[in-house]
């Protein structure tokens, strides 16, 4: 049967004191309501549909492309938001799964379980629930005397009997369609919040006949919302753990997971090791038998085998099998280390291609550059890139020997083979094969130390 998701994406966050909406802050770099929507896809939902509403032009641009997006005009309860959903649903007649936008951690797997058990029994809705120890603030399952849920309670319109009841409501469900939304055309606002409650379609559901079962998870994690800071560092907590395992499962190496935070969309080849205090985030990949760490941060960046990343941090780059980047290297968007090349201690390199085997190990800057194959650039050079108006490149061809200390200012080619001394300023191309000196003269005066005696500070 086909199946159609919705997400309620509609809430504010206002316990999140942000100037963000709740469904867009991140876990593990992945806005709250993307996770959800991996989720609704990965359980082989059909159709998505976004409900949006408070602060939705920071919401929309997450999910328009991949989803259905439409508005709840006034935030009048879950009923009224998935009511929302219908015209983007006319003519649909399969399951509705309904998910909120605020819960990242529910796993597909129970989704594609609700719609398989849900159609198994040609039920109007299953529901999924959970047993908490300390159940305050979710909606509570009743059931009646055959054990079959009856309805559904909010906190604050619970009893105290009610109140005592440990089974809660995940705020998942699956529903018919056509059961569904005949159901929302008779829910009112008779509660203690004034709102339309979504819990409501069960009873109304039971009363027309129609079957409402639970789909009880022994995993409560995974129904978690996020309405608090301190509810997002759990939630992150809870995926960065699973994400771990899954990579030591596939055979990487994690020296402590407690300090390795790896996004969703990190691939990383088996025999990869993992030292404490590494961030990799984005589309990110490593390469089999590659070290990364202690101290890194990783983004959108491919890693090639065997390489050695000590202290870098790098965004958008390339870098090649037996690279060697660290330690506290700073790789900018553009840059590419080429095979068993190198960035070294307190390295910067923007935009710019470091050839096969060449090295540029210290306190060194290289900008808009081109470096051949073979090249050593020597501590503390620089590739002095930018006029104050407009970038210029600086190509360094093979073989090419940089000494310490080398300002290169381009627009300028120092050509295959060449050799430049240290402490030159080079503005002018160099010949391949030639020695370039571009010092100042040094010049000394016998005496005049002595001739102009200098008061030590006390």
């Amino acid at each position: 049967m086909e199946t159609a998701a919705i997400i309620l994406a509609a809430g504010a966050g206002t316990r999140m004191k942000s100037k963000k909406p709740k469904v867009v802050h991140e876990v593990l770099g992945r806005p709250l309501v993307r996770w959800v929507v991996e989720a609704a896809k990965a359980a082989g939902a059909d159709r998505i549909v976004t409900v949006a509403g408070h602060q939705r032009e920071q919401v929309i641009p997450l999910v328009e492309g991949d989803t259905d997006v439409v508005v709840q005009q006034a935030q009048r309860g879950t009923a009224d938001a998935v009511l929302a959903a219908k015209d983007a649903l006319a003519g649909f007649d399969g399951a509705v799964i309904v998910l909120s936008g605020d819960s990242p951690l529910i796993r597909p797997e129970a989704i594609a379980e609700m719609a398989a058990l849900r159609e198994e029994h040609d039920a109007a809705v299953v529901v999924l629930t959970m047993e908490l120890e300390n159940p305050f603030g979710y909606g509570r399952i009743v059931r009646d005397g055959a054990g079959e849920v009856a309805r559904i309670v909010e906190q604050k319109d619970a009893s105290p009997e009610e109140a005592a009841i440990t089974e809660c409501n995940s705020g998942f469900y699956c529903f018919d369609a056509a059961a569904l939304f005949d159901a929302l055309a008779q829910v009112d606002a008779n509660n203690a919040q004034g709102e339309f409650y979504l819990t409501d379609v069960l009873a109304i559901a039971r009363e027309a006949g129609r079957a409402v079962l639970a789909y009880k998870t022994d995993d409560a994690e995974q129904c978690l919302g996020v309405n608090s800071r301190g509810q997002l560092a759990e939630a992150t907590r809870v995926m960065q753990r699973r994400i771990n395992e899954a990579h030591m499962a596939a055979g990487v190496t994690l020296w402590d997971p407690a300090t390795a935070y790896i996004g969703p969309e990190v691939e990383i080849a088996p025999d990869v090791e993992l030292l404490p205090n590494v961030i990799l985030m984005g589309a990110t990949s490593i390469g089999e038998d590659t070290v990364v760490g202690p101290n890194c941060r990783l983004t959108d960046t491919r890693i090639g085998a065997g390489c050695v990343i000590d202290e870098t941090v790098a965004v958008e780059a390339q870098i090649d099998d037996g690279a060697t980047t660290g330690p506290r290297a700073y790789l900018r968007p553009a840059a590419h280390l080429c095979e068993g090349a190198k960035a070294g201690t307190h390295v910067e390199i923007k935009k710019s291609t470091v050839g096969r085997g060449s090295k540029v190990p210290h306190l060194s800057y290289i900008g808009d550059t081109t470096i051949g194959e073979g090249v050593n650039i020597g501590a503390g050079s620089i590739t002095c890139n930018y006029d104050g108006a407009n970038k210029h490149a600086t190509v360094i061809e093979d073989g090419a020997f940089i000494g310490s200390d080398t300002m290169m200012v381009a627009p300028v080619t120092i050509g295959a083979g060449a050799l430049v001394g240290a402490g030159s300023t080079i503005t002018k191309d160099v010949a391949p094969g030639a020695l370039a000196l571009g010092r100042a003269k040094q010049s000394e005066i016998a005496g005049w130390v002595a001739a102009h005696p200098i008061e030590k500070k006390k």
